[in-house]
């Protein structure tokens, strides 16, 4: 009786992942080269505009896909690396400033200047970026950053490291100043802000800081408010009937 065989379904997993990135690249770039046919028989300004958009969507993708297909390798030739970190840490601390040309992020990780240099992983869109430090202190220390205030010039950002720390820099599109590094913090700065109009009476907003208080207190309060109500109004009548006299 034959003995049953042992198949290491992790390698064979991995075979099938491996293949399918390779025929996910073969179609990506067998699709760059239909796009540019198109685009070389092209004589429409709006035909041609719409060819190098979505060129440039695939370039992304096959850009992406190229990467994993790295990773994959690298992961096939030591079987223990991914194992080496044993979990993924989110880097929430951070720091950053601007310059005419640039936003420049500083995250501050101890000792993350003596990893090889591909550990240290930076990628952009242009309106993101995202950080992957490998196997730092026994841990993967990642970073995401969505929806940038400001378009980024994706090609031209990168990443500086510096001991204890990595620079990124995101090349701005335009010199125009950010008060923020994201849309979500502008939003919610801006609902924060009291909505007042321009040319409103001061008295307005005061009436109106007076009712929300009165609506969401207490008897207490309610009554306190009344009070004072009250005294402010009698005031206002002696102050009309001295100026009678």
């Amino acid at each position: 009786m034959l003995a049953p065989t042992r198949v290491d379904w992790r390698r064979s997993s991995l075979f099938i992942v491996h293949r399918g990135v390779d025929m996910k690249i073969n179609q990506l770039e067998a699709d760059l080269l239909e796009l540019g046919s198109l685009l070389g028989k092209s004589e429409q300004k709006r035909v041609q505009e719409l060819l190098k958009q979505e060129q440039k969507k695939v370039e992304k993708e096959l850009a992406v896909k190229r990467q994993q297909k790295e990773q994959q390798a690298r992961r096939q030739a030591d079987p223990s690396a991914a194992s080496k970190a044993a979990y993924t840490v989110k880097i929430t601390n951070y720091a950053w400033d601007q310059s005419e040309k640039y936003v420049k992020i500083y995250l501050t990780l101890k000792d993350v200047h003596k990893l090889p240099s591909e550990n240290v992983e930076v990628s952009f869109t242009d309106r993101s970026f995202s950080i992957l430090v490998k196997d730092l202190g026994g841990k993967n220390h990642q970073m995401t950053v969505l929806n940038l205030l400001y378009p980024i010039d994706e090609k031209e950002s990168d990443k500086k490291i510096k001991t204890d720390m990595v620079l990124v820099m995101c090349k701005k599109q335009t010199t125009k100043k950010w008060e923020y590094l994201t849309k979500a913090e502008k939003q919610s700065k801006d609902k924060e802000k009291p909505n007042v109009e321009a040319n409103a009476d001061p008295s307005d907003g005061l009436m109106s800081m007076l009712k929300k208080i009165y609506s969401e207190g207490d008897d207490e309060m309610k009554r306190t408010i009344n009070k004072a109500w009250s005294e402010s109004q009698e005031k206002k009548i002696r102050g009309e009937d001295m100026m009678d006299i």
